[in-house]
């Protein structure tokens, strides 16, 4: 199988609400930069271009965050819906930003390891392997940071509901390539995880 990307955009999920959390946690402070920050910064690292941000709860605070970052903004109006209105939102903006586009590599913003070095190797296994989903292991989940060829846009397209694209990953493990990412499992969705991320500053 060989699903060439040639003209990829990143898309960075930061339109929930974090109802888990009580507040946003895109806006949480980690290294000195938000959440959202880190991950703005992770993806313009790469130098793929654009990196598109999918706001919607919260929306003029996330822009507020990133008005000092070359990232483009896309407001999801269907974001109560929860991440499969994200995911669509992101595909449209995608085609919308880049009529060329052959490749989204999606990320969150609560996954604060998950950096430039993390975003090059997968995509370099894409590049490898040629596999129309490219995704990142960790504690036998496969998940976020995850890139899909056009062929999957569909796809994605198609879901609804508060899910990600699990359910895709999993219809596709046939033509899948992926990387070890041990640290994605630690993502934010609790004071609890918020404050076991601070103890490792220490």
């Amino acid at each position: 199988m060989n699903c060439k990307i040639e003209h990829c955009c990143i898309v960075i999920l930061a339109g929930g609400k974090s109802n888990r959390l009580g507040s946003p946690k895109q806006l949480l402070k980690y290294k000195g930069q938000s959440l959202l920050q880190h991950a703005a910064e992770a993806a313009l690292g790469t130098g793929i271009m654009p990196v598109i941000v999918i706001t919607g709860a919260k929306a003029e605070l996330m822009e507020k965050e990133l008005e000092n970052y070359p990232v483009q903004l896309a407001y999801n109006e269907a974001w109560e819906e929860g991440m499969a209105s994200s995911i669509r939102c992101g595909v449209e903006a995608s085609k919308r930003m880049k009529p060329d586009v052959d490749g989204i590599l999606f990320m969150v913003c609560d996954q604060p390891f998950a950096d430039t070095f993390v975003l090059n190797e997968l995509i370099a296994m894409q590049k490898e392997s040629g596999m129309p989903i490219s995704a990142s292991v960790y504690d036998d989940i496969i998940g976020t940071p995850a890139i899909y060829h056009k062929s999957i846009f569909p796809e994605l397209i198609s879901l609804q509901g508060d899910i990600g694209a699990k359910k895709i990953i999993n219809a596709h493990k046939d033509s899948l390539s992926t990387i070890s990412f041990d640290s994605g499992k630690t993502d934010i969705d609790t004071t609890s995880d918020y404050e076991n991320l601070l103890k490792t500053l220490n």
